[in-house]
């Protein structure tokens, strides 16, 4: 029972290593693209991510529909686009009806192509890519 345990553990950290890996990589693209650096300064777990202006926001559009049954995509869609604030705010919101890729993995070799520089304080959460010189 023990072991099975530890490899649930090994499978849920596998998860989300690969989604590690994929920002990664990804991050690196983007340095490339337009250079010369990304740095990466998450807050750290159990810091607050409150964002005032998103915060604003939701209210306006939690008032737009209320009373308002939420049957389908058009009416939620149709019901956040109709926001509007006092001093002129409008929202603008459009279905996004692309289909996420299966399953995509990042190889051990891409993750080490990563020019990756960890920060000196809190190298775990700290980072930063810079471009690579001869990417595409």
């Amino acid at each position: 029972m023990a072991q099975n345990t530890v490899r649930k553990g090994l499978a849920e950290r596998k998860t989300l290593s690969s989604r590690t890996r994929l920002w990664k990589t990804e991050l690196q693209r983007l340095a490339d693209h337009t250079g010369p650096q990304v740095t990466v300064c998450p807050f750290p777990p159990g810091t607050s991510k409150w964002n005032t202006v998103e915060h604003r926001l939701l209210s306006f559009i939690s008032e737009s529909w209320r009373g308002e049954p939420l049957i389908s995509y058009e009416v939620i869609i149709n019901l956040i686009a109709s926001t509007t604030t006092r001093t002129g705010l409008q929202v603008h919101a459009r279905l996004d009806e692309g289909v996420p890729p299966d399953k995509l993995t990042v190889t051990d070799e891409q993750l080490a192509a990563v020019n990756l520089h960890r920060h000196t304080f809190h190298p775990a959460w700290k980072y930063r890519i810079t471009y690579l010189s001869d990417a595409p």
